[in-house]
C-alpha cells in the first residue's frame, strides 16, 4: 500500500476555524483594552491642563482665568483630549477660576466623560452633569 503522507482537507478546515475563534476573541479584547488606553490618554491630558494653567496665571489678578482656555499650552492639551476621546468639549473661565470637562472614548461605569477644574476636583462626570457645567463658576460637579 502506498499511503501519502500529509493532512486530509478536515483537519485543515478544522485547524483554521480555531485559529478564526481564537483570533476573535483576541481582537475583541484588543478593542476594549484600545478605548481604556483611549480614556488614559484623556485623563492625563487634562491633568496636565492643571499645572500649565497656574503656571500661566500665578500671581495674576483672578480675572486673567477667563483666558484659561485661550493659553496656547491649554488649548493643545485639551485638543490633544479631544482627538484621543469623544471630540466634544467645554472649557470655561472666570474670576472664579476655570473648568474643563471633555467625552470619554468609551463609558466608564455611569461616566461618560471627564472633569478638572482649577480647585483641584479632578473626577469623571455622568452626561447630566456634562450638561449642567455652563461656567467656570460652576466648576466639576
Amino acid at each position: 500500500m502506498n499511503f501519502k503522507k500529509g493532512f486530509t482537507l478536515i483537519e485543515l478546515l478544522v485547524v483554521v476555524a480555531i485559529i478564526g475563534i481564537l483570533a476573535s476573541v483576541v481582537l475583541a479584547s484588543l478593542n476594549t483594552a484600545r478605548g481604556k488606553g483611549a480614556n488614559a490618554a484623556v485623563k492625563a491630558n487634562l491633568a496636565n491642563i492643571r499645572p500649565q494653567a497656574e503656571l500661566v496665571y500665578d500671581g495674576v489678578s483672578p480675572n486673567s482665568y477667563a483666558t484659561a482656555c485661550a493659553n496656547p499650552t491649554v488649548a493643545a492639551a485639551l485638543a490633544s483630549a479631544d482627538s484621543s476621546g469623544g471630540g466634544t468639549n467645554k472649557c470655561f473661565g472666570d474670576a472664579n477660576g476655570w473648568v474643563v470637562a471633555t467625552e470619554l472614548k468609551v463609558t466608564e461605569g455611569a461616566s461618560t466623560g471627564w472633569c478638572v477644574d482649577s480647585t483641584g476636583k479632578s473626577k469623571g462626570i455622568t452626561a447630566a452633569q456634562d450638561t449642567a457645567i455652563t461656567g467656570a463658576t460652576t466648576l466639576c460637579p
